[in-house]
């Protein structure tokens, strides 16, 4: 099935919803089998693969984290092509002051903003849906 593109839909339909737990992203110079099968996601870069795990995965490998993070998915089923939507829910945050570290997957875009802003970026995305409707 073929995400959607319309940047209207997608507002009025971004249903939020706050994942149990806490999130943290390390950085590692060559991952592990065992790393990367505890990864909720993992990306290389120059410099290390970042992986993003739960914490307590994290600690339980000894891997050093320094951001503690909250998982909020869109549950719209966005099309990697939709052309707005991470601007618009950024700007959204953004206006709240809470920052956003976005991982879009082929169904749906992951948000991990700091764990103390969790509640807070929770309801300004329930309030940008609700303006969209």
């Amino acid at each position: 099935m073929t995400g959607e593109t319309d940047l209207s839909t997608l507002l009025a339909s971004l249903s939020p919803r706050l994942s149990p737990g806490r999130f943290v992203f390390c950085s590692v110079a060559q991952p592990s089998v065992v790393q990367m099968a505890a990864a909720l996601g993992s990306f290389r870069e120059t410099e290390g693969t970042t992986l993003i795990l739960a914490r307590e995965e994290a600690e339980r490998l000894g891997l050093a984290y320094d951001y503690l993070a909250a998982w909020i998915t869109l549950e719209v089923h966005s099309s990697l092509a939709a052309v707005g939507l991470t601007a618009t829910f950024a700007r959204a945050l953004a206006d709240e002051g809470i920052s956003c570290n976005v991982i879009a997957g082929y169904h749906h875009d992951h948000l991990f903003v700091a764990e103390a802003d969790a509640e807070r970026a929770l309801a300004a995305l329930q309030r940008l849906g609700a303006e969209n409707r």
